[in-house]
């Protein structure tokens, strides 16, 4: 019987252990600050907020690359040319790596593709429970794990908080109008992933130390959320304190684990820094 290899993008916020624990494979994304390109991942984000402080411009990024793919399809099939590769991706309409990866499959016909309409932590907590289920059923075949995966992706919700708004300015995504009276309110606009769309829905008002909480709290009752596991996502210079109140709610609120996942360079850059997001599995 092969084995069934997962694979996913920089992009998916998988920590290196995580991606360590249930063998997944990862794909870079990219970040360019000016004239130099650079996989994400492979440099801290603190570079990000500190390019954007001496300069006033932000890195962009882009997505994986045909070649970027074949580079990791090559690599998996040299080491066992048995092996499936089950690529749950991020999410398509967002990013060109879906199709990257479907150029790069042609002519291989061992990789099947799901698009996981996630990002992030969301794509992350997807990719996670995917290999929990492929752990518990080894003799799942790639069609029946695929099947698994979209149910599973399904399921998954996910959204942050962005500190303020000041990086989603620089990179023309909201007004500047928009941006003053954010600051001027305190309003932290939440960004959730919708279809696979990043959407502003509720406008959370306050200090981070407040807001943090009443995501978790909403996000748990809105979406009746699993308790077994919650996800945390958060940005560079949020500080710990933050993060360990909104634990402590979690665990109020019945959550048995909570996972915390720094974001890389692409979200980093997206949601600029002290951001806070959250991520769970809506019950079947």
């Amino acid at each position: 019987m092969s084995s069934l290899i997962l694979l996913a993008e920089t992009g998916s916020d998988i920590t290196p252990a995580i991606a360590a624990r249930y063998g997944i494979r990862i794909v870079p994304m990219h970040v360019t600050f000016d004239t130099v390109t650079k996989d994400d991942g492979a440099f801290p984000p603190e570079e990000i907020r500190d390019y954007y402080r001496r300069t006033g411009k932000l890195p962009t990024t882009s997505g994986s690359t045909p070649e970027d793919f074949a580079r990791v399809f090559d690599a998996i099939h040299a080491e066992d040319p048995e092996a499936q590769i089950l690529y749950l991706a991020y999410s398509a309409v967002t990013t060109c790596s879906y199709q990257s990866a479907v150029i790069a499959a042609e002519g291989r016909d061992y990789i099947t593709m799901v698009d996981t309409k996630q990002v992030s932590v969301g794509q992350c907590a997807a990719v996670v429970a995917v290999a929990k289920l492929l752990e518990q059923n080894p003799g799942m075949s790639v069609s029946e794990a695929a099947k698994a995966a979209e149910e599973i992706c399904g399921r998954v919700q996910m959204g942050f908080l962005p500190e303020n708004l000041e990086f989603l300015k620089a990179g023309g995504r909201v007004s500047n109008a928009a941006y003053l009276g954010s600051r001027i309110l305190s309003l932290h606009p939440c960004i959730e992933i919708l279809d696979g769309k990043l959407m502003a829905t509720k406008k959370y008002r306050g200090k981070m130390e407040k807001v943090t909480l009443e995501l978790v709290e909403d996000y748990a009752e809105k979406y009746a959320l699993d308790r077994d596991l919650l996800w945390f996502i958060y940005t560079v210079d949020l500080p710990e304190a933050i993060l360990d109140r909104a634990e402590e709610r979690a665990k109020a609120l019945g959550f048995r684990e909570i996972r915390r996942v720094r974001a890389n360079g692409v979200i980093t850059t997206h949601g600029g820094p002290g951001a806070f997001g959250v991520a769970g599995y809506k019950k079947a």
